[in-house]
């Protein structure tokens, strides 16, 4: 399983499942981030925290925790 935190800047992923829980998965589901969606992964912080992605048109900054939940090929 490969998720989006492991993803290095300049590629693009498609997400295959969202793990977790109740409202960090609604939160991200209202963002956009759903099954099949095309990630484009723009830049990782020096720290890895945040992770900018461009998802369905617009610009998106996600925590390191919120990157982990998203399982992308």
């Amino acid at each position: 399983m490969t998720t989006l935190k492991e993803i290095k800047p300049g590629n693009i992923v498609k997400v295959i499942k969202m793990h977790g829980s109740g409202s960090t998965k609604r939160k991200l589901m209202d963002m956009g981030v759903t099954k099949g969606t095309e990630i484009y992964v723009r830049k990782v912080a020096p720290l890895g925290d945040p992770i900018e992605v461009k998802i369905r048109g617009y610009e998106l900054s996600l925590r390191k925790s919120e990157a982990e939940v998203i399982e992308v090929e």
